[in-house]
């Protein structure tokens, strides 16, 4: 065990010293498969429901591409416990959130697979809004942080981000009211100067955007970035689409510079940003692959299937290639007109017929 960690260590600090989106897709794929082959291996002989699912291919050394890397199923991490560390190692426990009629998905974290994903999604997140510390407007209640050892996605969330900001405000009341006092307060501390407002899609629209458009009291936050995921499917029922919402936030905020991402608690870290083009990119720690949902084919470009997602993170439990259960595009490789290099993608919604789940599809 300790060998392999040495050595995967040694690797994937050789990946963060890299350029998070400048590295040519063929380049990045060859220091990808050794880092992925080794977690395959790893985990097939520290997870007793890894290994028995993929004994077949225990006898290979090297995979040749990321094409033929093996996947798990995400709907898995629902009904099996999928943990390749001792019980005394465990950290935390991290749920995905769903409604009481659905099993939350259930992941392991130790402490060295935490702080990889904390150091990454600070990488990642850089990119697009820069390295200074911002005063933070967080739009959910405080009450979701609720625990130390065990976390719903939505409180990962906010954990992870909260790294990026300083003066941590919460928008919302315990009942998703407006908190006004905290929200006046932060705007009148804060207006016209550079701020991060974080928070899930579906919550930033029915419980800010549309409450504050209500009340006909819009905010000044010209200089604020939003940051958020999830939550599309509620969204889209209510015809509303990205453009849409981009227009509506500025709208109702000020604010201008609105950037989505696609992640899921089953890869923590492992987050996929919307450029200035509207494109979700693959950063140099974590890839994508498109299957064709009858055959497992990978597709080309252009081409909807299922979205198979990669990541160089997770050691303590095999969360390193899943195949998900939602539908997107490859859109292009190397060539996205904002100038960040490798695989850029859009997500189009989920399979039919599958159980809905998601990290923020939730309210409390």
């Amino acid at each position: 065990m300790s060998s392999f960690l040495d050595n995967y260590d040694s690797a994937f600090n050789a990946l963060l010293d890299e350029d998070v989106f400048n590295l040519p897709q063929s380049e990045k794929e060859r220091l990808l498969m050794p880092l992925l082959t080794q977690l395959h291996h790893h985990h097939a002989s520290q997870c007793q429901e890894y290994g028995n699912i993929f004994s077949q291919y225990l006898q290979s050394s090297q995979f040749d591409s990321l094409s033929t890397f093996p996947f798990l199923a995400v709907r898995l991490f629902k009904h099996l416990d999928l943990s390749s560390i001792h019980a005394e190692n465990k950290f935390k426990t991290l749920y995905s959130s769903g409604t009481t009629s659905q099993t939350p998905a259930k992941v392991v974290l130790d402490k060295a697979t935490s702080a990889r994903q904390s150091k990454v999604l600070v990488k990642i997140l850089q990119g697009f809004i820069g390295k200074a510390r911002l005063p933070m407007l967080i739009i959910d209640s405080p009450e979701v942080i609720n625990s130390k050892t065990q976390y719903s996605a939505r409180g990962a969330g906010i954990q992870g981000l909260s790294f990026f900001g300083r003066d941590h405000t919460y928008a919302l009341n315990p009942d998703m009211s407006i908190n006004w006092n905290a929200l006046n307060t932060f705007c009148e501390k804060y207006q016209d100067k550079p701020v991060l407002v974080f928070g899930f899609t579906f919550m930033v629209w029915q419980h800010w955007v549309l409450q504050l458009s209500r009340s006909k009291h819009p905010l000044s936050l010209s200089k604020g970035v939003l940051i958020h995921s999830g939550g599309w499917k509620k969204l889209e029922a209510q015809k509303v689409s990205n453009a849409v919402f981009k227009a509506s936030v500025k709208e109702a905020t000020g604010i201008s510079k609105v950037h989505n991402f696609y992640g899921m608690a089953e890869q923590v870290g492992s987050i996929f940003v919307e450029c200035e083009q509207g494109h979700l990119h693959t950063p140099v720690f974590a890839d994508i692959q498109i299957r064709n949902p009858y055959t497992l084919d990978v597709e080309g470009k252009n081409t909807t299937g299922m979205i198979q997602v990669i990541s160089t993170l997770p050691t303590s439990y095999p969360g390193h290639s899943i195949l998900t259960e939602d539908l997107g595009t490859l859109l292009g490789v190397d060539d996205c007109a904002c100038g960040r290099k490798g695989k850029y993608f859009s997500v189009e919604g989920r399979l039919p017929k599958t159980e809905i789940r998601g990290c923020s599809d939730t309210q409390q």
